[in-house]
């Protein structure tokens, strides 16, 4: 780890990665990183890159698969509550890219501000919603988003405007390394309201997603004018296995990883899902997690 001394205060070797991860399987990171401050961010990534070593950032752990092999270089983790900080300003909430995009949503429902309560129950960060403009029916949360500070791959700071950044479908601009902080901009509503909007949200989710079991969120992106758990559904996959891993019996766009599973099940049971609906609608599912 020479390339690496004196970072050993927040860097480990060989860290398994399954525990960081909703499917809670998965092998191990060469090294992984819990900086304390932005200092020590900026300091492992411009060493990763004078060595050339691949960086990449753990968020919620939510929307990953990772494989049985592990990951070579670094994974980042922001775990540290300088990372989480949640500020209220007016209509105007600023919120650290390791903050849990659910405490960013209570607090803006507790402080009378509307926009982001649709979004509850999407677990995971704030770095990671932006990064794959996390939604619902109700919105998405890049149509709030004010400006944003990121890091580049090289360890530069760069404040993100709004006019400077594009959302799309389960995509953004904001691709760079890591999103330490962004603002939102929303609108000044009744607590009380919207407190009752955000349980009825709740209630919705927490009865149609399997949000106890060990799955990721949704594993395909819907295609255009189509739900991606239905065409699963129409092809009769859910509860399909391929070894511990489950196509969902309530939500068939989520896989369920039972103890004995490993990720080469799940990939086994992607693949399968993707031939049939492929096969019966002539429609190629893209995935909404990442794979490592």
């Amino acid at each position: 780890m020479t390339f690496l001394t004196g970072l050993e205060s927040f860097v480990r070797e060989e860290e398994s990665l399954a525990p960081y991860t909703w499917f809670k399987i998965g092998g191990p990171a060469q090294y992984f990183a819990e900086p304390t401050s932005v200092e020590d961010l900026t300091e492992l990534v411009g060493r990763c890159r004078e060595n050339d070593v691949p960086v990449r950032l753990l968020g919620g752990g939510s929307n990953l698969l990772v494989r049985e092999a592990g990951v070579p270089g670094v994974v980042v983790h922001l775990s540290h509550p300088c990372f989480a900080e949640i500020k209220h300003d007016g209509r105007k909430i600023t919120a650290g890219g390791g903050a849990r995009l659910n405490h960013v949503i209570s607090t803006s429902v507790r402080e009378g501000l509307a926009g982001l309560e649709p979004l509850v129950g999407i677990p995971g960060t704030i770095g990671g919603a932006l990064h794959g403009n996390a939604g619902s029916r109700g919105g998405d949360i890049g149509q709030f988003t004010a400006a944003a500070t990121v890091m580049t791959r090289s360890g530069e700071l760069i404040q993100r405007e709004r006019e400077e950044l594009v959302f799309a479908y389960r995509q953004s601009s904001l691709d760079e390394l890591v999103i330490v902080d962004a603002t939102f901009e929303l609108e000044e509503d009744d607590p009380e309201q919207l407190t009752k909007r955000m349980q009825k949200q709740w209630i919705i989710k927490k009865a149609s997603q399997p949000m106890a079991h060990q799955s990721a969120g949704c594993i395909f992106k819907n295609p255009r004018d189509f739900s991606a758990g239905k065409l699963i559904e129409q092809c009769g996959l859910k509860g399909v296995r391929a070894g511990g891993a489950e196509v969902c019996q309530t939500h068939a766009n989520f896989i369920i990883a039972h103890e004995d599973a490993t990720s080469d099940d799940v990939l086994q049971l992607i693949d399968q899902v993707r031939r049939s609906v492929a096969d019966r609608h002539e429609v190629e599912l893209e995935l909404e997690i990442e794979i490592w």
